[in-house]
C-alpha cells in the first residue's frame, strides 16, 4: 500500500537553504526554510502542524486530523538544488507495520490549503501540481 505520494513540485529561490552546507541534514539536501514556511502558511490558515523535523532526505511537517488520522508533508530539494522543490504527502498506519493506513483524501483540508499557499506566493514559479484527484484511498 502506498504512503507517499508526491503532491507538487516547483521552482523558487526563496527556500534557498540559510545555514552553510555543514549545517544541513545532509550534503546538498535542503528544505527546512520551505517546511518552516508551509507550517506557518498553514498556520495562517487555522491549521495546525508540529514543527518541522528534519530526516536524511530533507524535512516534514506532520498533524492528525480531528479524527486521529496521521499525516506528514515532506519537503525537499530536487536534484542537490536550491531552486527546485517538492512536497510530497504521507499517510501514517495507526496498527503494526503500517497497516490502517487513512484514505489519502482524508487530508484533502490541508491539501487544498497548501495548493491555495503555493498559488498565492510570488517568488514560485512552474508549479506543477499533482494534487489528489487521481488518487485511489
Amino acid at each position: 500500500m502506498t504512503t507517499l505520494i508526491d503532491i507538487a513540485e516547483f521552482r523558487s529561490a526563496r527556500f534557498a537553504p540559510v545555514l552553510s552546507e555543514e549545517s544541513q541534514v545532509n550534503p546538498q539536501v535542503y528544505g527546512a526554510e520551505l517546511a518552516y514556511w508551509v507550517a506557518q502558511e498553514l498556520a495562517k490558515r487555522g491549521l495546525a502542524s508540529s514543527y518541522p523535523e528534519s530526516e536524511d532526505w530533507g524535512w516534514y511537517v506532520e498533524w492528525s486530523t480531528p479524527e486521529g488520522a496521521e499525516f506528514a508533508f515532506h519537503c525537499g530539494n530536487a536534484e542537490g538544488r536550491k531552486d527546485h522543490w517538492c512536497i510530497a504527502l504521507r499517510r501514517f498506519g495507526r496498527k503494526w507495520f503500517g497497516r490502517d493506513q487513512p484514505p489519502f483524501t482524508d487530508a484533502a483540508e490541508w491539501v487544498d490549503a497548501l495548493k491555495a499557499s503555493l498559488e498565492a506566493e510570488p517568488s514560485i514559479t512552474a508549479l506543477k501540481w499533482y494534487g489528489l484527484d487521481s488518487l485511489q484511498a
